[in-house]
């Protein structure tokens, strides 16, 4: 036997040790291929399943429809680059605030400070 392919008893026939290479649906649910349904990504992000399918509607989540009847499922990668953008929005508005508040000599480190924290 080959050192690239392993053995799986259960079909009774040797697979590729790296399912993407072969084409194959992955072995264990933890792969990053496995996509996930609308209510786990719901769960996810605590938002209600219409809200994810507007997201993905909308282009900020990537999805697709798959099987018969078509059912949504959503890339964890997606998800992932939401949640990141979602903190990266976060943080610009912190800092717009923070900015805001602020003034100018104590943006520019000179000057007074006129609210000491």
């Amino acid at each position: 036997m080959r050192d690239d392919v392993i053995h799986n008893p259960a079909r009774g026939r040797p697979l590729a040790a790296d399912a993407a290479d072969n084409g194959l649906m992955p072995e264990h649910p933890s792969d990053p291929a496995r996509l996930l349904t609308p209510a786990q990504v719901g769960e996810m992000l605590q938002v209600t399943v219409d809200e994810v399918l507007a997201l993905v509607l909308d282009g900020r989540l990537s999805g697709m429809r798959v099987g018969s009847p078509a059912q949504w499922r959503v890339t964890p990668d997606s998800v992932e680059a939401y949640l990141d953008d979602q903190a990266e929005e976060a943080r610009r508005i912190a800092l717009w605030r923070e900015s805001n508040a602020a003034s100018f000599p104590e943006l520019w480190g000179r000057g007074a400070v006129r609210r000491p924290d």
